[in-house]
């Protein structure tokens, strides 16, 4: 701060100092030029002249009437006498000699001004102002200690195991000589690796938290700038800054902006980045070697990296932050719970089954949704149905209750959703239906959402196979009972073919193309990848491929029109509940695949047509007419 105030008062005085400059030259007595001497003397002797002031070389003329003018003098040794013949007030006043400050300041100043500020940018260019406009060479790491962090190990739920190996570096850098003493030595890096949202950063503050020791925080793209060399720089400015700190962590945050694959890219390597990587190797395993400096980093690409930043002796310890299994979700959304005020039907365990899948960023989302939730209704807590509207909006989309729709489209998307519902609770392997709705949300103008029991890690064949089949549900009923074909499907048929390629090509689930890999190079050049794509394939077998895949995609589809021709009544029902209550949810779908009249949602309005009463069940056999 103040350093910004002394550069601003510096830029000011320059400014003042050119302005004074320029106004002592031009600041010159004005010398009338339409008044010549000779007229002078002649306005003398008629008497018009009251008063002369000598003034140097210049004359200060007052005449009877009107405004003083100056006009130069001609050196005329007799124009005194003259004037006081005349009768003319004659008075003189030495020329004022300039001091030899003032004279030095003049000629000198401007000289002396751009000087100063060639120093001063120079200076800066050379990192001598921190913080400057030009330290390019200063690091920008932050340094925090422990009455500016008060985030610890209670506030990171749902990776166990990460925070058991981070602990472990805590533990060494309070005691190490319980380490030391059978020989262990401290890690010279740690990378936090996991997708995005898990947690990776939070686990680096509470490890700041934690530690009694000094905590740099910096980004990977804080190292890189247009200017050669400057990245490197700052690495070594940063670990010099650790060294004086020891034992202390040092904490890069998205190190894939500094550490990918050198030479990577059509034309070669960035040489910024690859300097600066290239320091940075040598700070962590080099000549000299940093005692008590840990150096932490955190990614979401760690098949980008650079293999010698991932050795031994720099990144020792690679530990993985996975999403959370549902025994973490619930951990997780414990810990946010405790910043909003929640209500006594809140149940942790629930939400935690039904969100699978979420990171702890999305469950961390979820609670702050739920509570705007609650806000907008003018709630005193947060309820169980704010956290289930927060988590449709999350998984479905933003309800887009305002849009229009044309009754025929609106009949079409009814009869399209209740086919991908059916198919899914009549095909083996399939995730329970959990909603269906016609109210267009996000992108979709309506979403079948099927709901995991549980944590999945692995995908079976029959799986797969029911998965296709369910997405070729809404196309079918479309073709069925609508008698048209929609755009409404595309994203449908690309997920089915996707899979079914993905179970030829990849997986080795076809018994006709056998347990091998049929894929090709998919590599990207800007990640450092093969220039040019290889295939170990022919055109023949490609064919055999592509006969495959369509063998699968024409089996499925075939099951699915099955299932919604035997099942014509149901799928009746079912769109006529969707085109009266515009969303009906696994309750419904039980009464109408039991044959039974499916209940009214429970808050439902018959007088609005919206939440907040009760309506009679729709009957079997008010079904509409086939179109």
């Amino acid at each position: 701060m103040n350093n910004q105030w002394f550069s601003k008062v510096a830029v000011w005085l320059v400014i003042a100092l050119v302005l004074f400059t320029v106004f002592k030259q031009f600041d010159k007595p004005r010398v009338a030029e339409s008044v010549t001497y000779t007229q002078f003397m002649d306005d003398a002797k008629a008497g018009k002249v009251k008063r002369v002031e000598v003034q140097g070389r210049n004359l200060k003329v007052t005449p009877n009437d009107g405004t003083a003018y100056t006009i130069a003098s001609p050196g005329d040794i007799w124009m005194v006498g003259d004037l006081m013949k005349y009768g003319v007030q004659v008075s003189g006043k030495a020329d004022e000699e300039p001091s030899i400050l003032m004279s030095i300041l003049v000629s000198w100043g401007p000289m002396l001004l751009l000087i100063a500020v060639w120093i001063y940018f120079m200076r800066q260019m050379q990192g001598g102002g921190k913080g400057g406009a030009f330290s390019f060479g200063k690091s920008k790491a932050r340094m925090l200690d422990e009455a500016n962090n008060s985030t610890t190990f209670a506030d990171v739920a749902g990776c166990d195991e990460a925070k058991e190996e981070v602990k472990e570096l805590v533990d060494f850098l309070k005691d190490p000589q319980k380490f030391q003493k059978l020989g262990g030595r401290i890690p010279r890096g740690v990378l936090l690796v996991g997708p995005p949202g898990t947690g990776k950063t939070l686990l680096a503050k509470a490890i700041a938290g934690e530690a009694k020791v000094p905590f740099f925080s910096i980004s990977g793209s804080d190292f890189v700038e247009m200017f050669v060399g400057v990245g490197a720089a700052r690495v070594r400015d940063m670990f010099e800054q650790a060294k004086k700190s020891a034992p202390c962590i040092i904490f890069v945050d998205e190190i894939d902006a500094v550490g990918r694959h050198r030479g990577a890219g059509l034309g070669g390597g960035n040489d910024e980045r690859e300097q600066t990587l290239n320091q940075m190797l040598v700070e962590m395993d080099g000549f000299e070697t940093n005692l008590g400096v840990i150096v932490m980093a955190a990614t979401n690409r760690p098949d980008i990296l650079d293999p010698a930043l991932l050795r031994p002796g720099r990144f020792d310890r690679q530990v993985y932050v996975t999403l959370p299994d549902v025994r973490g979700r619930e951990q997780i959304l414990n810990v946010h719970m405790r910043k909003v005020p929640v209500g006594q039907d809140i149940r942790a365990d629930i939400l935690a089954r039904g969100t699978p899948g979420f990171s702890g960023a999305d469950l961390a989302n979820l609670v702050n949704e739920a509570a705007l939730f609650a806000a907008r209704r003018n709630g005193r807590v947060v309820e169980m149905v704010d956290f289930e509207k927060a988590k449709d909006k999350i998984m479905m989309g933003p309800e887009r209750k305002s849009m229009v729709m044309p009754e025929e489209e609106r009949k079409n998307t009814a009869y399209h959703e209740a086919g991908h519902a059916l198919v899914a609770r009549l095909m083996p392997k399939t995730d329970p239906v959990h909603k269906v709705t016609v109210i267009p949300r996000g992108r979709a103008l309506g979403v079948t959402m099927q709901l995991p029991e549980g944590d999945r890690y692995s995908l079976d064949k029959e799986r797969m196979l029911s998965t296709i089949s369910v997405l070729f549900g809404g196309r079918i009923a479309e073709e069925v009972f609508m008698n048209q074909m929609t755009t409404g499907a595309s994203n449908d048929f690309e997920r089915a073919t996707q899979i079914a390629r993905d179970m030829v090509t990849r997986y080795g689930m076809s018994e006709a193309m056998g347990p091998m890999v049929y894929a090709e190079n998919e590599g990207e050049v800007f990640l450092g990848r093969s220039v040019t794509k290889t295939t170990n394939v022919s055109e023949e077998t490609m064919q055999k491929v592509d006969l495959e895949v369509r063998r699968i995609i024409d089996e499925q589809y075939s099951v699915a029109r099955k299932l919604i021709e035997s099942n014509q009544d149901k799928m009746h029902v079912m769109a006529k509940a969707l085109l009266e209550w515009e969303t009906i949810d696994t309750e419904q779908i039980d009464d109408i695949m039991n044959g039974r009249p499916p209940r009214p949602p429970k808050d439902w309005n018959p007088a609005s047509g919206k939440s907040g009463g009760n309506t009679p069940p729709v009957k079997p056999d008010s079904a509409p007419a086939a179109a």
